[in-house]
């Protein structure tokens, strides 16, 4: 467990059914030097780091990073003021976390192998250091010292003092050197299981074969591969070659043969393949709860879920379930109502001949009554989304807020992963640069599959007249076309965008005094709230008119079409966040209380399926061995759901009116999003918005949900 870590918002798109990861790191992130611009021509590192001129170069970022912080250390011990101790430890997690972030993109994104091996090394070489940090008495105790002195030290240095010593003993420093060691096995067998659980999933994604061919539409041949097998023709002893087309089921493939498929014998068996791959992860997951349950009773807790919900708004699991049973009977009439709409449309299409509605079924029916009801053509759509206007429109939008603009910025030598990669910098003409950005938009073979949000370097405050500029990464995988410059994207590619846009303007406009609480680095339960508010300009006429245009004729989106898809979104939206509400219980209910041996994870998934929709549970599927936030989000799904509430109020009292307006970004900058984590989360939402965001339940906090049910036509009002 890496107890001084603070932790950096990686959100993968809902396709890869995978998310967004969080990074547990030590309190900040990288070196200063990193986040100005290399002089034009002059040649640098990866990411604008000297050391990494070469993939060697990680063993010399490596070295560098323990030398200087063994000196702080030493300085620590030293017994300076509180104020010296909060910086020092400040820069240790500036130094460490610049190597283990540096190598956490690098080995995700670079196309060069002995880049991502040095990477993986230089992760695990800091590992290793962050548990001699995490388990060194001397920075506990200074810690618990400075926290103590709390009139000696400035708020928000007092606020790192005490997260520090926290997170501390959530490592477990206060333990005997017994109890520490097997706290310290069982995080580095999580570790272990995680990353095997990760290639489970990419090892065996799963498969059906298809004969004849022609069962599979033609817009997903770009998913098959050909094969043949021996038939026999007929009167005849002689043997043919049969043509098939073979299928993979991994996530993304699964959703379009799931969508686009009119076969439902196709449907049925992609589906039951997709959801039953890979097998071995459900030894892989039973351990993982088992060792996660182990070692948070060791820390003092019941179960994995308190341990990871208690430093979160919610701060208990009881609150959350509360929270996630309350809305479930409030959105189940709806969600049913929509069911029974679906089944009813099958009837129709199948003659009235009558067939139950099964879980294949969901995304073929619904994706046609959504183009019956507003007559709409993806390819039509995307037609409007090129990347290229959709940066413009990002472009546009911050100018539009915050009165600030991103620059492109010539690549130096060495600095850039791939040629595809962008660099821009957000420039304000008063406060001049803000921060950087590069920009991994495009697929490749060996990337990381889905889209997210990298911090490279936290943002904070070196002296009275400099600040660190944070620099972060976003890394997309759109494709679709060879030439990049005709890349376009569907809608839901577009809000995907926009979600990680958000993440990166919370690190950017960023301005801590510590890194510790820079950008991201925020409770769980209150990290995706901006990422899902900018989801919502994705959608709104205002905004998409100032940059969605057709690719070849320049004329911008007509309001009838947003409209249109408008109302196709808002459809089904009962469904799906029922669908959220069932993941989020289920994360709940893994890492809660310890399950049997006559519970196993697939009865439980089962169970909770059963209970909460109207939808079949298929016997001998286990989705629950590819949802890759069990690992990433453990006992903190919920917390899109929070996040989801939030953004819903603060769109509804904030930015609905006026989503381009100035007042608007100087509320959002100044309000919350310049001030990370260095506020309590509540405090913050409340200055933003009021005491209306937020309700009390139980010793803990949960959202407010009137703006998210008068957005989604559902009468009613939670109670707890």
């Amino acid at each position: 467990m890496l107890s001084l870590i603070r932790k950096t918002t990686r959100k993968v798109s809902s396709g890869a059914v995978l998310k967004s990861c969080y990074l547990n790191c030590l309190s900040s992130r990288s070196i200063h030097a990193a986040a100005s611009a290399p002089h034009e021509g002059a040649a640098t590192g990866l990411y604008g780091f000297e050391q990494l001129k070469s993939p060697k170069g990680f063993q010399r970022f490596v070295d560098e990073a323990i030398e200087r912080s063994g000196e702080l250390v030493t300085f620590i011990s030293s017994m300076p003021s509180s104020a010296e101790v909060i910086r020092a430890m400040d820069e240790i997690s500036n130094r460490v976390c610049s190597v283990f972030d540096s190598a956490e993109l690098c080995r995700q994104t670079h196309p060069d192998r002995e880049f991502v091996e040095e990477a993986n090394k230089a992760a695990m070489r800091m590992s290793e250091y962050f548990h001699f940090l995490n388990t060194n008495h001397t920075l506990y105790n200074a810690v618990k010292k400075a926290e103590h002195e709390a009139h000696l030290l400035t708020r928000e240095a007092h606020m790192a003092a005490h997260f520090l010593r926290v997170d501390f003993e959530r490592a477990g420093i206060h333990l005997s050197a017994e109890r520490l060691d097997r706290v310290n096995q069982l995080s580095i067998e999580i570790s272990q299981l995680c990353q095997e659980y990760k290639e489970n999933i990419v090892i065996d994604p799963g498969s059906v074969d298809i004969f004849p061919p022609m069962r599979v539409p033609n817009n997903l041949h770009h998913l098959v591969k050909p094969i043949y097998r021996s038939s026999k023709s007929f009167g005849s002893i002689s043997s043919m070659k049969e043509k098939g087309f073979r299928l993979m089921t991994d996530a993304d493939s699964l959703s379009s043969i799931l969508q686009y498929t009119s076969d439902d014998e196709v449907r049925k068996m992609a589906y039951v393949k997709g959801n039953s791959s890979p097998r071995a992860n459900l030894d892989v997951l039973d351990k993982i709860i088992a060792t996660r349950h182990e070692l948070a009773q060791i820390l003092g807790y019941r179960s994995y879920a308190e341990f990871a919900v208690t430093p979160n708004m919610a701060s208990s699991p009881a609150v959350v379930v509360s929270f996630l049973q309350e809305l479930s009977n409030l959105v189940r009439p709806s969600a049913d109502e929509e069911f029974n709409q679906i089944r009813e449309f099958k009837l129709k299409k199948r003659f009235n001949k009558f067939e139950d509605l099964e879980p294949w079924d969901e995304a073929y029916y619904t994706s046609m009554m959504k183009s019956t009801a507003y007559n709409l053509n993806s390819s039509v759509i995307s037609s409007y989304f090129p990347l290229t206007q959709c940066i413009e429109g990002l472009k546009t939008l911050v100018n539009s807020l915050f009165g600030a603009s991103f620059n492109s910025i010539s690549l130096a030598p060495g600095e850039s992963w791939h040629p595809d990669v962008l660099k821009l910098s957000l420039h304000h003409p008063e406060e001049g640069d803000l921060g950087y950005l590069y920009l991994d938009l495009y697929s490749r073979k060996g990337k990381y599959p889905g889209c997210a949000h990298f911090a490279i370097q936290g943002g904070c405050k070196v002296s009275e007249m400099e600040y660190q500029l944070p620099v972060v990464a976003l890394v997309c995988n759109f494709s679709g076309s060879r030439e990049r410059s005709n890349v376009r994207l569907n809608h839901s590619e577009v809000e995907t965008l926009f979600h990680e846009f958000g993440h990166a303007l919370h690190s950017l406009l960023s301005r801590t005094e510590y890194q510790h609480f820079s950008g991201t680095r925020v409770v769980l339960d209150l990290a995706e709230t901006p990422s899902n508010l900018f989801e919502y300009y994705a959608s709104d006429y205002r905004v998409l008119r100032t940059f969605a245009k057709h690719y070849s004729t320049g004329e911008v989106i007509p309001e009838k079409l947003v409209k249109s898809m408008q109302g196709a979104k808002k459809m089904f939206a009962a469904t799906e966040l029922q669908r959220q509400i069932l993941y989020a219980l289920i994360d709940q209910t893994l890492f809660g209380e310890r399950l049997t041996l006559e519970r196993d994870t697939s009865s439980v998934v089962a169970e909770l399926k059963r209970q909460c929709t109207s939808w079949k549970h298929v016997d001998g599927t286990h989705w629950q061995t590819r949802f890759f936030h069990l690992l990433t989000y453990g006992a903190g799904y919920y917390s899109y759901l929070y996040a989801k509430c939030f953004a819903a109020t603060i769109w509804e009292k904030l930015c609905q009116e006026d989503p381009l307006s100035r007042s608007t970004g100087t509320a959002l900058r100044t309000k919350f999003l310049q001030h990370g984590g260095s506020k309590e989360p509540v405090d913050l939402l409340k200055d933003l918005l009021g005491d209306g965001i937020i309700r009390y339940c139980d010793g803990g906090v949960i959202p407010d949900i009137t703006s998210l049910c008068k957005e989604m036509d559902i009468s009613g009002k939670l109670v707890v």
